[in-house]
């Protein structure tokens, strides 16, 4: 995305780690079936996961490779990442801090790189190149196209109590103001599109389209809406300065105001995999 009038910087989630795990809804575990089953995947080979977070899929697809190694920017994710990996037991995922355009053969070869949620923030013909040179011919990139920090479902047709999402949104503009940030920048038009010529333009072959069904209604409580705001690059928490916590009250009593109980509904939304040959 850099060269479009935005340019990374090391505050896009500054904070927003320890929020990140509880607030974002889970990957389903028919995830890992569908690329096990498309990829022919057997617990052999090796996974990179590029802009890992705290490890949402490197941890979700560990089991199905040899070696998984899990690659952020942010220093905060990747102390994340490892702390799940020690507490759930996995011990094949090693987990480095490095910006995806900083990716090299020193890392080696892989069977499969994964993406989700984090290409649109890179130089994305920069990594796409780099990732073609690392997997192995007939390797994947497997490219996770999901909303997690919110459920599917608009009022009316969406399970209730649902997290007031619309007056979250006008709380966040009211504090930061209308122009969507991200870190010390903003993005008055949104990430950046064409990736798929992008990548096709690397070298890849497809696309193949997989999807994931959605639908499982998760119970959320106010502490876990509240850790789905400050999960956003475009409410991290460094954006509010001095006043986040008047943000934070603010919010818990618009969430308090929607559901006294402090008990919300939200259903999880349909995955699309989006899968790339080399």
């Amino acid at each position: 995305m850099e060269g479009d009038g935005w340019e990374w910087d090391e505050t896009l989630y500054a904070g927003s780690a320890a929020y990140y795990s509880r607030g974002r809804l889970p990957y389903p575990a028919e995830l890992a079936a569908v690329l096990r089953e498309e990829l022919g995947l057997d617990g052999t080979g090796r996974l990179l996961d590029v802009g890992c977070g705290p490890g949402s899929i490197a941890l979700l697809l560990a089991p199905l490779f040899d070696q998984v190694v899990a690659v952020d920017a942010d220093g905060e994710m990747v102390a994340e990442g490892r702390r799940e990996a020690t507490r759930r037991g996995v011990r094949n995922v090693s987990w480095i801090r490095m910006r995806a355009e900083d990716l090299g053969a020193d890392l080696g070869r892989f069977r499969a790189a994964t993406l989700a949620q984090s290409f649109h923030w890179m130089d994305r013909a920069r990594v796409a190149s780099t990732l073609f040179a690392m997997l192995e011919p007939g390797g994947s990139w497997v490219h996770v196209h999901a909303t997690t920090h919110q459920g599917a479902g608009k009022r009316g047709d969406a399970p209730e109590p649902r997290p007031p999402r619309e007056e979250i949104a006008s709380l966040i503009r009211a504090y930061l103001g209308p122009v969507r940030r991200a870190g010390r920048g903003t993005l008055p038009t949104g990430t950046a599109t064409g990736e798929a010529e992008l990548i096709a333009a690397a070298g890849f072959a497809g696309p193949r389209r997989l999807e994931v069904e959605g639908g499982r209604v998760l119970e959320r409580s106010q502490d876990d809406v509240v850790a789905s705001v400050f999960s956003l690059s475009s409410a991290a928490p460094h954006l509010f300065r001095e006043r986040l916590g008047d943000f934070e009250a603010e919010l818990r009593t618009l969430l308090e105001r929607a559901s006294p109980s402090g008990r919300f509904l939200e259903r999880t939304r349909e995955i699309e995999v989006v899968v790339w040959t080399r």
